[in-house]
């Protein structure tokens, strides 16, 4: 993270804020009733910034999500996990830098773990498609929860992504039918599985290793069935002017989705989001999978699989109307 940090319009007010405290701290030295004024701002500056984090904005929250600081799966195999063994390819065509996949050590347990990689610079991001996994990636994913299965080891899916990468040669490669190959699989696989969606979570490319035991999302992440911008240019044909509109629209939130049934939980994020305090994020995370875990591993695998396939089975709701004649 760079000393000068990349700030949202809503931030910029909290920020101001921790400079003048700054200024503050550093004429305290030598002066008398200093610190009453330092314990003053310290409060203030803590009552505005859960003020604005609590009452953020469906598009305020995909900006947060998508922060150039916030916490990668990389940032989180480093500081919630105690080992990293990456492994690669697809056995088919070749290794997708967007799904970083590899077995891993959280405490106690051993796991393997699949997760979104979208990259810190150009360099790493043009590598790794901004996150956008091929159908190799998808295969990849899917060859390794494979392992998982017949090593009985659980499953961490760490889900960050704006979708599935819409190129031409992905549709050539079966984008489609890998994606919905995974969702199958993912369904009837015979070890635990635990899903989080740590930043954004966009359509099926989030979905494509999104089926699990327990799904769970960061406070300030979002998961939708597509981006605000998409909707808004199919809804209103100009993809930036109703952006926010869209997003208040496809209720993407973790306070909608947990209402709606979506996802199980909601992981509190540190004061003023997770690329406030990365450390802060991972120990959050590292608690809620250990939770997970400890739950998923004591149950019978048969109950296991047929609560994950009847939880997905029970989301949504539909009518059937009957009409004269059929």
């Amino acid at each position: 993270m760079s000393d000068r940090p990349y700030l949202l319009p809503f931030e910029k007010p909290i920020h101001e804020l921790e400079l003048r405290l700054e200024e503050v701290q550093k004429s305290a030295v030598g002066r008398l009733g200093t610190s009453d004024e330092i314990r003053r701002m310290r409060r203030e500056i803590e009552e505005l910034r859960r003020n604005v984090f609590a009452n953020l904005t469906a598009w305020e929250t995909v900006q947060v999500a998508r922060h150039k600081d916030r916490p990668q799966t990389k940032d989180y195999l480093e500081l919630a996990f105690d080992e990293f063994i990456e492994l690669h390819g697809d056995r088919a065509f070749g290794d997708d830098r967007a799904l970083l996949c590899g077995f891993a050590k959280l405490g106690d347990f051993k796991v393997v773990v699949i997760g979104h990689a979208k990259g810190k610079n150009l360099k790493e991001r043009s590598e790794c498609f901004y996150g956008c996994a091929h159908p190799e990636g998808y295969r990849k994913a899917l060859v390794k929860m494979k392992l998982a299965e017949k090593y009985r080891l659980p499953v961490l899916c760490l889900i960050d992504t704006p979708g599935a990468y819409p190129g031409i040669a992905a549709e050539e490669r079966g984008q489609s039918l890998a994606i919905a190959v995974n969702l199958l699989e993912m369904s009837r696989l015979r070890t635990p599985i635990i899903c989080t969606v740590i930043g954004e979570g966009g359509s099926g490319g989030a979905l494509g290793v999104g089926v699990g035991d327990r799904v769970c999302m960061m406070e300030h992440a979002y998961y939708s069935v597509i981006s605000p911008e998409g909707c808004s240019g199919i809804l209103w044909k100009n993809a930036d002017q109703n952006k926010a509109r869209a997003a208040e629209a496809l209720r993407l939130t973790s306070k909608d989705l947990k209402r709606l049934g979506v996802v199980d939980d909601v992981v509190p994020e540190p004061p003023g989001a997770a690329h406030r305090d990365h450390r802060q994020a991972a120990l959050a995370l590292k608690m809620q999978w250990t939770k997970y875990l400890r739950e998923l591993t004591a149950t019978p695998i048969d109950r296991l699989v047929a609560s994950r396939h009847e939880k997905f089975r029970r989301m949504g709701v539909f009518d059937v109307s009957s009409t004269n004649g059929s």
